[in-house]
C-alpha cells in the first residue's frame, strides 16, 4: 500500500518561498516517478512537476519553470518541491502523486497514488 503524506504548506507573501515535502512509504520507490500536482476548487488537477526516482530526470509545467524545483532524498524516501518567487495565482492545494515507471508522465490522470494535499496560500 503506497502512502504519501504532504507537509510544508502555509501562507506566504508574494515573492516569498515555501518548501513542500512528501514522505512516501509502502514500496521501494526506485522504479517510480513522483509528482506534484495542484488543484483549485472546482477545477481539474494540474500537473506541476515530476521526478524519476532512479534517473533523477525532472519535468515542469511551463508556468513554474525557473521558480520551482523538485528533488528527492533517497535516505528519507521523501520528495520535495522548493517554490520560490511565489505568485498569488500559485494559491491552491498541492498534492503528491506517484506511479510505477520512468517515462515522461506529465498528466495528472497518469498517477494512481495520491496524498491528501497541503494548502498553499500566496497573498498579494
Amino acid at each position: 500500500q503506497v502512502q504519501l503524506v504532504e507537509s510544508g504548506g502555509g501562507l506566504v507573501q508574494a515573492g516569498g518561498s515555501l518548501r513542500l515535502s512528501c514522505a512516501a512509504s509502502g514500496r521501494t520507490f526506485s522504479s517510480y516517478t513522483m509528482a506534484w500536482v495542484r488543484q483549485a476548487p472546482g477545477k481539474e488537477r494540474e500537473f506541476v512537476a515530476a521526478i524519476n526516482w532512479s534517473t533523477d530526470s525532472t519535468y515542469y509545467t511551463d508556468s513554474v519553470k525557473g521558480r520551482f524545483t523538485i528533488s528527492r532524498d533517497n535516505a528519507k524516501n521523501t520528495v520535495y518541491l522548493q517554490m520560490n518567487s511565489l505568485k498569488p495565482e500559485d494559491t491552491t492545494v498541492y498534492l503528491c502523486a506517484a506511479r510505477r515507471g520512468s517515462s515522461y508522465y506529465i498528466q495528472a490522470y497518469e498517477y494512481p497514488y495520491w496524498g491528501q494535499g497541503t494548502q498553499v496560500t500566496v497573498s498579494s
